[in-house]
């Protein structure tokens, strides 16, 4: 095999991030990062090998020859990554990381940094970087300097910088070297302006930024406020939310990654680098929960921007999610020049369902703004009045037909879920108004509120199953009622929410985890199969919980918990032998651990 394409790939859960803020990097179990998007998450791919291992691009740091194994670890309560080697000779780590900095100017530097080290016996390691700009797209060109290289395209220049001597390999640079304990040996990647020469940077220099980065990480964790079970667990999903976090705006990406496949050569490939109103409860209800306040208001900053615009043309205030500056388009598109994961094709960017109408979103953005005005900051005038607006449209509009929480593709139904987040929107919007005593047409929407609960009581309970079901025209059960008594619209205890519980752990429960729905019974409009939703099953852990049944809900909990990878991150499913499925790390995930968490450890006392 050529030296500038790589082995086979790795399972999707063979990996740990970085970030800074702006972006992040995939590093794989083997030292290769082989998904880095630069300079933001929706940035074209620099790195893309976990899509196409021949044409995506990588960087690696491994040893020079077999055998050797590997363990990875963070270093703790952190997001910097150290990957360890163990051979017959030595062992050898490599620590992984990005400074959290501030912009300087327009150009925020991107720097990241893998200091490779000796620890024991001694060490030979090889650095091969191959970078693939534009996903693989433009090609660059390469110009030696003393302190290392630059790689130009037409769009990006990336400087690797370190005194070892590179030599060409391929379209990339490779590199052998020796370490005895205590020696170490530094790599900096950034990206530059394109006349830009590399500079030396001194190991004193590289370990204070180590040290700078993890300080910033631990003082930032000690503002958490969670002292229950689990929260080694509960931690790294805060550290991970808080790495899926644009700083400029404070918009939290779906996942950094794009088509990783629900099913190993399936065709459910998306891209999830960017920002849904779904998230915005969830979110905020997490991040205040641990404390996080800066970061939920940030968020919220972000979400109220979204009520002051309308879309060009469009019917509806909100569109179903953003980039991450909030923009509209997100036009989608595919790159069949590169093979997918494994050969799941095809790869996608862009998210066509950006155009849906889900009438969901608008109860999960207002139950957001109920939370943080009632933990965090009260709203303000002008956010009220827009709030006011968005909730004038839902009266008017509440009762047609949609694609859904899970955004089918196959055409619109009346979803029951839609129809409680809908509930949710209202009923919220009348809390506030009454809390805060706000002007409101409380008439009318009280009104709305019951008519929308009457419908979902006639209409969305299936008397034959005994069960809430997934849209009104089906008896086909949904994970997605599972939300109901976590959002008060039923009691954990009502006779028709027990019976409903019990019919989805009869038929979408697998050994505790969750399926979204039948997809056989209940078609989408999408090809090939899927794993269970890991947000299901934490939503099923709470419910279970808020029903009383504690011993039921702890223990799909510890089950779920070993689903998680070597680092503690969660994908978005999975897979029928436990793999990890999906876009990685997957931040409705850890959001849904979180709130899982608080509430079981609440519930136990």
């Amino acid at each position: 095999m050529d030296a500038s394409t790589l082995p086979g790939y790795i399972p999707i859960a063979e990996h740990g991030i970085i970030g800074d803020l702006h972006t992040v990097a995939l590093v794989g179990t083997d030292g290769s990062i082989d998904w880095y998007c630069c300079p933001a998450f929706d940035s074209p791919s620099v790195f893309g090998a976990i899509l196409d291992r021949a044409r995506g691009g990588f960087y690696r740091i491994a040893p020079a020859a077999a055998p050797w194994t590997t363990k990875q670890l963070y270093f703790p309560d952190t997001n910097v990554l150290i990957t360890r080697y163990l051979t017959p000779e030595g062992v050898g780590e490599v620590q992984d990381f990005m400074p959290v900095e501030p912009v300087r100017g327009r150009l925020h530097h991107h720097r990241l940094i893998r200091r490779a080290l000796g620890v024991r016996g001694q060490m030979r390691l090889a650095l091969n970087i191959q970078p693939r700009f534009n996903y693989g797209r433009d090609e660059h060109q390469t110009f030696f300097y003393e302190n290392g290289v630059v790689f130009r395209s037409p769009g990006m220049s990336l400087a690797l910088q370190t005194p070892l001597a590179l030599q060409p390999e391929g379209a990339g640079m490779r590199c052998e070297f020796t370490l005895n304990p205590g020696q170490s040996a530094t790599f900096v990647l950034e990206q530059v302006p394109e006349t830009y020469v590399p500079r030396k940077y001194s190991e004193e220099e590289t370990r204070e930024a180590f040290e700078n980065t993890v300080a910033y990480w631990r003082g930032w964790l000690a503002r958490s406020r969670y002292r229950g079970r689990w929260r080694e667990m509960v931690h790294r999903s805060a550290l991970t939310l808080k790495l899926l976090t644009y700083a400029p705006t404070g918009a939290i990406v779906a996942a950094p990654t794009t088509s990783l496949p629900e099913a190993i050569g399936g065709a459910r490939n998306w891209d999830y680098r960017y920002t849904w109103i779904r998230d915005a409860a969830f979110s905020v209800y997490a991040l205040l929960r641990l404390g996080f306040t800066e970061e939920a208001a940030a968020f919220m900053d972000w979400l109220t921007q979204r009520f002051q615009e309308l879309r060009p043309g469009a019917s509806d205030p909100l569109q179903i999610m953003y980039d991450i500056r909030g923009g509209f388009d997100l036009k989608e598109q595919t790159l069949p020049h590169l093979e997918g994961y494994r050969g799941s094709a095809p790869v996608r960017i862009g998210n066509e369902a950006a155009g849906q109408l889900q009438l969901d979103i608008y109860g999960e953005l207002i139950d957001s703004v109920y939370l943080h005005d009632k933990y965090g900051s009260p709203i303000d005038h002008g956010a009220w009045s827009d709030l006011c607006r968005v909730i004038d449209w839902i009266a008017e509009h509440w009762d047609q037909a949609d694609e859904g929480v899970w955004e089918v593709r196959g055409g619109r139904h009346h979803f029951t879920y839609s129809r409680l987040m809908s509930w949710v929107a209202v009923e919220r919007a009348i809390r506030i108004a009454i809390r805060r005593g706000l002007p409101a047409d409380l008439a009318r929407w009280q009104s709305t509120r019951d008519d929308i609960y009457r419908q979902i009581m006639r209409k969305g309970w299936h008397p034959e199953r005994e069960a809430f079901v997934q849209h009104f025209d089906t008896g086909v059960l949904d994970a997605s009622v599972l939300l109901m008594p976590l959002v008060k619209f039923v009691a954990p205890a009502d006779r028709r929410w027990l019976s409903t519980l019990d019919a989805i752990s009869r038929e979408l429960v697998s050994d505790s985890l969750v399926y979204r729905y039948n997809t056989e019974a209940s078609p989408d409009g999408l090809e090939g199969d899927e794993g269970t939703f890991s947000i299901c099953t934490f939503w099923y852990v709470e419910a279970l919980a808020r029903a009383g049944r504690l011993d039921e809900a702890r223990l799909v909990f510890e089950k779920m918990l070993t689903y998680a990878n070597h680092l503690g991150l969660y994908s978005e499913e999975i897979g029928l032998t436990g793999e990890a499925l999906g876009n990685f790390p997957q931040a409705f995930t850890h959001l849904a651990l979180i709130s899982a968490a608080y509430c079981l450890d609440r519930q136990l006392g």
